[in-house]
């Protein structure tokens, strides 16, 4: 029998995700912080936004916040480390053509 830990980010009652290690479940509780309160700000300005919409706006900035950041301090594009990371592990998964067509010619 193998013991397991597991760390639980809850809300209100309600699980919201299960991580391995410590640093990722904390990691995961401050953007939810962070998302909640984006959600009050988004529920002020003057722009008609559902309750989902704001909800939704609310975590999706909060998940890219160091794009975020970046740009509202004058950066032109966001180039985080996050972006880099995001678009090395697209490439990852990304097999080369050519290196098939060798495999299969072989």
């Amino acid at each position: 029998m193998a013991v397991v830990v597991k760390y639980v980010v809850e809300r209100n009652g309600v699980e919201r995700m299960t991580f391995t290690t410590k640093k990722e479940a904390d990691a995961y509780d401050k953007m939810l912080d962070i998302a909640e309160s984006l959600e009050v700000m988004l529920e002020k300005v003057d722009v008609p936004l559902s309750e989902q919409q704001v909800e939704s706006l609310a975590l999706e900035i909060a998940k890219s916040k160091d794009d975020f950041m970046a740009v509202l301090k004058g950066a032109k594009e966001p180039t985080t480390k996050s972006t880099a990371k995001a678009k090395a592990k697209k490439a990852d998964n990304i097999a080369s053509i050519k290196d098939n067509d060798e495999q299969q010619a072989s």
